[in-house]
Formats: C-alpha cells, sequence, structure tokens
C-alpha cells in the first residue's frame, strides 16, 4: 500500500521538462524537514499500486508523463512497484527526489535531484538533472556533488526578487554549470 497526499494532472513548471503537461502522484512524508518546504505532503489516502496507476488514468487519460514526487517518494517501498506497474502502462516516468535515499532506478527513469540537508552520492551519480533551492543564499556545496554533465538549476525560494537576483548572478559568474528555474506554475496560477 502506498501513502499519498494526492494526485492531478499539470503542467510541469520546473527544470528542463517545464511546461510540459503530466499527471503528479504526490506521496505522502518526508525524511527531511527543511524550513522553506512549500508542499503540503501529509497523508489524505492510502491505496494500493493499481488503484494509483488506475487514478492517473482516470486524471490524465492518455498523458504519457508521470512525477512521482512528494515529501520523498523513495522513502515508500511500494514505489518501485508503483514505477514499474506504470512503465508496464506505457508512462514515462519522472521522480523528483532528496537524493537521501539510494535506489536502483531503470535508465527509462528520470530523476531529478534537489538535494537539502544530505545527499547520497549514488543519486547524485544517477541524476538526470539536479535543483538547488536558492534561499537567501546560493547553495555552491552540492554543485561538485553532480557530474559535469548534470544539468544543475537553481530555484529561487518562492520566487522572491532577492533569491531570483542571488541565483542570477551565480548563473552568470557559472554560465557553463548552472541554470535558472522558476516556478513557472506558480506564476500562471496552476497547480
Amino acid at each position: 500500500m502506498l501513502q499519498l497526499a494526492e494526485i492531478f494532472y499539470s503542467i510541469q513548471g520546473e527544470g528542463t521538462y517545464t511546461g510540459t503537461p503530466c499527471v503528479f502522484v504526490r506521496l505522502a512524508g518526508c525524511n527531511l524537514s527543511c524550513t522553506f518546504c512549500d508542499t503540503d505532503f501529509s497523508l489524505r489516502f492510502i491505496a494500493d499500486v493499481d488503484d494509483v496507476v488506475n487514478r492517473v488514468r482516470l486524471e490524465g487519460r492518455d498523458c504519457p508523463m508521470v512525477v512521482l514526487t512528494g515529501g520523498e517518494p523513495t522513502a515508500q517501498v511500494e514505489s518501485s512497484k508503483l514505477i514499474e506497474t506504470l512503465i508496464r502502462d506505457g508512462r514515462r516516468i519522472h521522480i523528483e527526489s532528496n537524493g537521501t535515499i539510494a535506489v536502483d532506478l531503470s535508465p527509462e527513469v528520470w530523476l531529478t535531484v534537489s538535494p537539502k540537508l544530505r545527499l547520497n552520492p549514488r543519486m547524485a551519480a544517477r541524476a538526470n538533472e539536479a535543483k538547488l533551492i536558492v534561499d537567501g543564499r546560493v547553495p555552491y556545496e552540492w554543485v561538485d556533488e553532480f557530474p559535469q554533465t548534470t544539468p544543475i538549476f537553481l530555484q529561487p525560494e518562492g520566487n522572491k526578487p532577492k533569491n531570483i537576483a542571488l541565483a542570477v548572478d551565480a548563473i552568470k559568474a557559472l554560465p557553463k554549470r548552472l541554470r535558472l528555474s522558476l516556478q513557472t506554475h506558480k506564476f500562471i496560477g496552476v497547480r
């Protein structure tokens, strides 16, 4: 059984796939307690894998992209079975993780790692992209944890002007390494 916060159909608002339609499966719970977290990942319902897949079909119809997020989606043992079942259902799986829990993932799975307090080196090495939160400072300490080929996005917390300015200055200073990711969905008022 999976512990879930919500399942909904929207667009990806961050990172490489900004603007892409997707179904979000937000798993409940997190193994970290970040002060700047803007996500409500509290437990709202429990469902088995087949029920979640059916809900993804209902919400997103033929939308191929499914984002597993949280909280921390890798913290639930059943998430690996959910990934396998969604892939068999013809879905493209993206995972948004804090990168603290090392899990084996199919090469088909797109992994976004957003480190906060700690980072497992296996997850950093596996990441397709990294998202670093700029909240009063740029977390430069994470940059060298990722391979040179991994795109690293700086994401200003809350889209606040001060955080945006810090991110833009850092990106201009390291143009071969950093990119900007604004929370587009918040600018346009979608979930």
